[in-house]
């Protein structure tokens, strides 16, 4: 690969970057506080592909030019990566075979009033487990979220969650009771209204606790354009 090739994937590579983070499209790599770092590191690489021709045009032309390392090729990956391959959000399959990652909330801000009230299912879930479910008691509540059943069967309702990226998400259940839709389709998003329930059950992966949520009705709702839980503070 001579200087000319390396500038051109590296300004292909930061063109990728900058259309993925000035769309929803980096929405399914990383959460999305990180945008700025990936608007950022798509400049820095379109910078760097322009500096690196500006250099070659002003540097004398060798006697022996030296080869340029092959492995440089290998920046294609990422991005054939970016520019072919979409992958869609985790869903049941990951869901199923992973065991909830909820955890201790650092804090119950008052909730907002509405009937019902919307809130995120890892918000439902740390306040019904660690909170005793004080602020949720005799509330209508709204929950979103994908459906997922164990090998039991047993219906869930889940959002994954990021700590950084993709790759390291984790999912958060909740359990439901009450006036379920009698078929469940694994992936297909719900809302759910209902009300909080003491009950709990343990993650049949994990042993993590699971809070329950009594149904009294159900809606399919399109696919959100975060996919991921972006209340996640693990």
């Amino acid at each position: 690969m001579n200087r000319h090739a390396q500038a051109a994937v590296l300004f292909l590579l930061g063109a990728a970057l900058l259309h993925a983070g000035s769309t929803d499209l980096y929405l399914r790599y990383v959460k999305a506080g990180l945008r700025p770092l990936l608007l950022a590191a798509g400049i820095v690489l379109v910078a760097a592909a322009l500096a690196t021709l500006w250099y070659e045009r002003r540097r004398p032309p060798e006697t022996h030019p030296h080869p340029e390392p092959r492995i440089a090729w290998l920046l294609l990956l990422p991005l054939f990566a970016l520019v072919l391959v979409a992958p869609p959000a985790l869903g049941s399959y990951s869901a199923s075979r992973t065991g909830t990652a909820l955890q201790q909330p650092y804090g119950y801000p008052a909730l907002p009033a509405g009937d019902p009230l919307r809130i995120a299912l890892a918000d439902y879930a740390g306040r019904a487990v660690y909170d005793g479910g004080r602020s949720l008691a005799g509330r209508r509540i709204a929950i979103t979220g994908f459906v997922a059943l164990d090998r039991s069967g047993t219906p869930y309702l889940v959002r994954m969650a990021l700590n950084c990226c993709a790759a390291d998400a984790q999912p958060v259940k909740i359990a439901l009771s009450g006036r379920i839709p009698p078929v469940l389709q694994p992936d297909a998003w719900l809302e759910v209204t209902g009300r909080y329930t003491p009950e709990q059950t343990r993650d049949p992966v994990n042993g993590g606790p699971v809070p329950y949520f009594e149904v009294t009705s159900a809606r399919p709702v399109p696919v959100p354009r975060d996919p991921y839980d972006e209340t996640w503070n693990g």
